[in-house]
């Protein structure tokens, strides 16, 4: 091998992609945690090192460089699974490139619109992409919350990473609030948390869980679009620190017409703003004006952006053709239909409650369905019981849900 690779983080985004460089390349990749997750603890196709200080700008870029050490004059391809450290290779960009890694995140200022969920609504709210109605409350400020809202409504942080490093009781990734009366406690709550950013007020955007779609793009290190996939979801997760992410989705697959449109405004987005790397659209369809809603976007790849393997195109093998050999192929829109599922069939069957969605869901999974995280090469037994387990667990998760599906 001409090149390594090294994977900051340990999650299930981290797992995934250490998986498609193995598939790919036959090779473990090194992964570099602040602490053991069992994703990736209990696996045979990566190697973790640990450490406490990476959860800072300034301890990450010390053991990077450290690391790089290892792989000698082989350059490395750098890779984040969260936007910490998207953030923190962005910020020492021209350190860690002289250092010998290769990556492609975009440059701090553009990021920084795309990560921070009031700059994100701001800055683009007259773009061509369509967003929801969005607020936002100071939690620095003594300021009145304003009542100008209908319930139900969405309350988010705008600050994900300062949000992430905080831990309180009644924590959620995102809340689903129904009154005037729940938006004050709610924010009191995290205020005495000690989050000291803005808070995200939103309009609640009606539909089950098929009404959000996902949508994984790549632009080559010239900021051109090679890459787009557009998926609706069937089923989200559903605990309080996992909303929002997906657990059954379907590439090619959309009950509401539209996807060339949409996806030329995701192309038109991103081409103008200069973007270059993965990145990852959560979307709604909205029914009462019949368009797709941009709730978000991850300037990396996102938890289940694992499907478009399926469809040709490795992400791994995609950044080492980009980065490495000078050769970024054109993919286009990815249009095959491919199901995937973190969850298993009787969660599919039970709690996915669009009929024609379900039926179109259990039907490719006879055929043909993914799981980033199971992977029959990787035979370590504890990842099996482990894996085991969880499967278990989401019965349980979808019973006792903090999200309710509508």
């Amino acid at each position: 091998m001409d090149f390594g690779v090294l994977i900051a983080g340990t999650d299930a985004n981290a797992y995934y992609m250490a998986r498609c460089y193995y598939e790919k390349f036959g090779v473990k990749a090194l992964l570099l945690g602040h602490s053991p997750l069992p994703y990736t603890t209990y696996s045979s196709i990566l190697t973790v090192k640990y450490d406490k200080s990476i959860w800072t700008q300034s301890g990450f870029l010390s053991a990077a460089l450290n690391i790089k050490k290892e792989f000698g004059d082989k350059k490395v391809i750098l890779i984040s699974s969260n936007e910490t450290y998207a953030d923190f290779i962005s910020k020492n960009k021209e350190e860690l490139k002289n250092a010998g890694y290769v990556f492609n995140y975009p440059d701090t200022s553009l990021l920084k619109t795309l990560m921070f969920k009031e700059d994100f609504y701001k800055t683009y709210e007259n773009s061509i992409l369509d967003l929801p109605k969005t607020e936002y409350f100071d939690c620095s400020s003594p300021s009145e919350v304003s009542k100008d809202f209908s319930f139900p409504v969405i309350l988010k942080p705008s600050n994900v990473i300062e949000y992430n490093h905080l831990s309180f009781a009644g924590k959620n990734k995102i809340y689903k609030i129904e009154s005037y009366e729940e938006l004050i406690k709610t924010i009191e709550l995290i205020k005495n948390s000690g989050y000291k950013d803005k808070l995200i007020i939103q309009d609640f955007i009606p539909g089950d869980d098929s009404y959000l779609f996902d949508a994984v793009a790549y632009c080559s290190k010239d900021k051109k679009l090679k890459l787009l996939s557009f998926a609706q979801i069937g089923l989200q997760e559903h605990s309080k620190n996992m909303v929002g992410n997906a657990a059954v989705l379907i590439n090619g697959y959309n009950q509401f017409g539209g996807t060339d449109e949409i996806c030329r405004k995701l192309k038109t987005f991103l081409e103008d703003i200069g973007y270059c790397g993965f990145a990852e659209f959560d979307l709604k369809y909205d029914y009462r004006d019949n368009k797709f809603k941009v709730l978000e976007i991850n300037a990396r790849q996102g938890r289940s952006s694992y499907y478009i393997t399926a469809l040709g195109c490795n992400p791994v093998s995609i950044l080492a053709d980009d980065l490495i050999f000078d050769n970024c192929k054109d993919y286009g829109v990815l249009k095959d239909e491919v199901l995937l599922s973190f969850v298993p069939k009787g969660i599919i069957k039970k709690y996915i409650v669009n009929k024609d969605y379900k039926d179109k869901a259990l039907a490719l999974y006879k055929k043909q369905h993914l799981n980033p995280l199971v992977f029959n090469k990787d035979r370590d037994f504890k990842r099996k019981l482990y894996l085991l387990k969880k499967k278990l667990r989401y019965y349980k998760e979808y019973k006792n849900a903090y999200w309710k599906v509508d």
